[in-house]
């Protein structure tokens, strides 16, 4: 008989986990399938890149991440006319373009149409017609050397900061960094109340 005011035993034992147990016998051969699939594209889009269009150099967005470099969408307009390159020309030779990008410093500027002019001095263009070979397009024995490029095209590699060695003195180390700092925090707190004191005193000289 139940006692007290206990829950009513109510097991489910019969849920038939074996009908909800995932499995992931799959994935070596869909890393196979990937594999070939990643092949048989740049078969594909030969000699193009494989990995798409040049994209800019940007940081990233909030507080937490725009120390960090990383690939934007596509460059700007004002970044294509700085490195001379048409707007519309862009997306024919493999430049990401993103029309509502705008510069917000001249660094950034500088650094991306410095990334377009590398990219345009190593640039192969390929005639759409063997035959007809109009202005623009590369010479024969630049395309006779031409390969494809495989991964990213110009990597995008942060500098690291130098660090400079400095040996340490005498006075260094008799230096007291926390009396310091509370030595500046007083006198912050005092310097309105010393301010007021010193022009009252002033103002009794002059009576």
């Amino acid at each position: 008989m139940v006692r007290h005011n206990n829950v009513i035993p109510n097991a489910h034992f019969k849920k038939h986990w074996q009908n909800y147990v995932k499995t992931w016998f799959n994935q070596p051969a869909r890393k196979t399938r990937r594999r070939l699939a990643r092949q048989k594209k740049a078969v594909k889009i030969f000699p193009r890149p494989t990995a798409g269009p040049l994209r800019p150099v940007v940081h990233g967005q909030t507080l937490k991440y725009n120390m960090k470099l990383r690939a934007g969408r596509g460059f700007s307009l004002e970044e294509l006319a700085a490195a001379g390159i048409p707007k519309k020309q862009a997306p024919t030779i493999g430049i990401a373009v993103d029309h509502r990008r705008r510069n917000r410093s001249v660094e950034g500027l500088q650094a991306n149409v410095l990334r377009l002019k590398t990219f345009k001095a190593k640039l192969v263009v390929f005639p759409r017609n063997a035959k007809k070979v109009k202005a623009g397009d590369s010479t024969p024995e630049e395309l006779a050397n031409a390969t494809q490029v495989h991964g990213d095209i110009l990597p995008i590699r942060r500098e690291q900061p130098t660090i400079e060695l400095v040996k340490v003195t005498d006075e260094m180390k008799k230096f007291n960094a926390y009396s310091k700092l509370r030595l500046e925090r007083t006198n912050k707190r005092h310097q309105g109340a010393r301010l007021k004191r010193a022009a009252e005193a002033e103002k009794e000289d002059k009576k």
